[in-house]
């Protein structure tokens, strides 16, 4: 194995482990001596320490690991700070139809039309802003009320509930033929 081929697998594994890596794991994982696995250390090290490389090696006691140089700290801040994108789940964009079509709605609601706890996907579209409560239902228990939010009709490019898209007869029919064949494989029927 030649020095950039040794250097490139114990690149390929500090960065796939992202914390620290025993030499003597390295060693162990490519069966070879640990002076050895410090020679591709050390000619990583060098190849980092070029301006053309924002990440560099530290050495903690018999344990190496990749890192960040501190100079390019302040765009890491930037990126982490910027707001994310919420990433909506086929069981999100299920909770939060349901919500948008039948609102104002409660979570047992919900739960009943789904089929399973709703907790965690009513509670995820509340905090990406795409729902919130809206009251409690006079009922015992004064259930929470939740519906969609301005973010909602943002997000999805309508100015009002009126313009989302209907549901035909014949989309509910389908709709019913998939979910009887659903619980039929999942009964093995």
């Amino acid at each position: 194995m030649t020095r950039e081929e040794g250097a490139a697998v114990v690149e390929a594994i500090l960065f796939t482990m992202g914390d620290s890596v025993e030499i003597s794991a390295l060693a162990k994982a490519m069966e070879m001596d640990a002076r050895e696995i410090k020679k591709y250390i050390d000619y990583l090290k060098e190849k980092y320490e070029r301006s053309d490389s924002g990440i560099g090696i530290i050495e903690l006691e018999k344990a190496v690991q990749l890192c960040t140089k501190k100079e390019m700290y302040e765009y890491l801040v930037k990126i982490a700070k910027a707001p994310k994108k919420a990433v909506l789940t086929d069981s999100l964009m299920e909770t939060l139809s349901i919500i948008a079509y039948k609102q104002p709605i409660t979570r047992l609601e919900v739960e009943k039309i789904r089929g399973v706890n709703s907790d965690h996907a009513v509670n995820r579209l509340v905090e990406f802003g795409l729902v919130q409560e809206l009251g409690r239902l006079d009922a015992p228990g004064r259930p929470l009320l939740f519906g969609t939010t301005e973010e909602f009709l943002r997000s999805f490019g309508v100015r009002s509930l009126d313009e989302l898209p209907s549901i035909g007869t014949v989309q509910v029919e389908e709709f019913k033929a998939q979910a009887e064949e659903e619980i039929n494989v999942k009964l093995d029927i």
